[in-house]
């Protein structure tokens, strides 16, 4: 008869451990997706610190720089020597 008044108590146990052992699980494969979202976030240069988040910019070198803004720069005059400038409808002469 004393075996039978801790069955509940038995029961009660499992039920907990069970529960615990689930939210044990939970918790890993959290952390586990969390690791993984920041490897991918510094792959594409933000990090995560204590005090936020900080973006870092590819470095472009001085050379391509100049050579992608000169070459806007004479694709944009040679449009406009060329009459290839979009003209406004509000400004034409009647």
């Amino acid at each position: 008869m004393g075996a039978l008044n801790l069955l509940p108590l038995i029961v009660l146990f499992a039920v907990v451990g069970g529960v615990g052992w689930v939210c044990y699980q939970i918790f890993l494969y959290s952390n586990e997706l969390a690791s993984r979202g920041v490897k991918k976030m510094e792959k594409k240069n933000v990090v995560f610190t204590k005090d936020g988040a900080k973006v870092g910019v590819k470095e472009v070198s001085t050379e391509r720089y100049t050579d992608k803004t000169q070459r806007a720069f004479v694709k944009t005059w040679n449009a406009a020597q060329e009459g290839g400038a979009p003209v406004s409808r509000s400004s034409t002469t009647r």
